[in-house]
């Protein structure tokens, strides 16, 4: 009896292969984000990052540079964890992101029961665009609840110590950033949702 065809085999393999989006503007990476990151990559097979342009609330750093960032901590992790991970930027709706990239669940990290109802109204517009995607939520651990992008630049504007919040290199990267005259004050959200903007004061993982 002759085997499946080699391609058919693939499709097969890709199709059961469990694929994850973890989207953000990591404006800057803290150590919050890396820590959904490295737990997320123990749910799905595959996950990739998803770093979102969002040029109208004037990042810190452009795109190409919070890509790199997100790249270069993600190769801190164990060798096992981050040969399972990528990291790409996008410009587009989220949930056709996910589609180009075959993913079937999109991460999202949670800090506290303030952040639900968004989370809760977004994935909700996400499965109603497309089903086959489900929303998976991670709750931030204890001792990361507490942290936002939006602080560390705000702290790191003000000349305060970020290092409890970041890494050694990110906390170079942010310096750096403030030095050259970034924009640190603007608030974010680095959780990239469909069309809905997120309302004041929600910082997702």
């Amino acid at each position: 009896m002759r085997g499946a065809p080699t391609e058919t085999v693939a499709q097969a393999q890709r199709m059961a292969e469990r694929i994850g989006i973890y989207p953000g503007t990591f404006d800057p990476a803290t150590n919050g984000h890396l820590d959904i990151i490295g737990r997320a990559a123990g749910v799905v097979d595959r996950l990739v990052v998803g770093v979102a342009v969002n040029a109208g609330k004037g990042p810190l750093f452009p795109l190409e540079e919070r890509v790199e960032i997100v790249r270069e901590e993600v190769r801190m992790l164990n060798s096992k964890i981050a040969s399972r991970i990528e990291v790409k930027p996008f410009q587009t709706l989220l949930m056709n992101f996910a589609k180009a990239n075959g993913a079937n669940v999109i991460i999202r990290g949670l800090r506290a029961v303030s952040d639900f109802e968004y989370e809760f109204q977004m994935a909700a517009m996400n499965r109603r665009l497309d089903s086959s995607v489900d929303t998976v939520f991670l709750m931030a651990s204890e001792s990361q609840q507490f942290i936002s992008s939006r602080f560390v630049k705000e702290i790191a504007r003000l000349g305060g110590d970020i290092s409890p919040f970041v890494s050694p290199r990110v906390a170079q990267h942010v310096r750096r950033a403030i030095a050259r005259g970034g924009e640190a004050a603007k608030p974010d959200d680095d959780g990239v949702g469909t069309t809905m903007p997120a309302p004041s004061g929600r910082k997702p993982i």
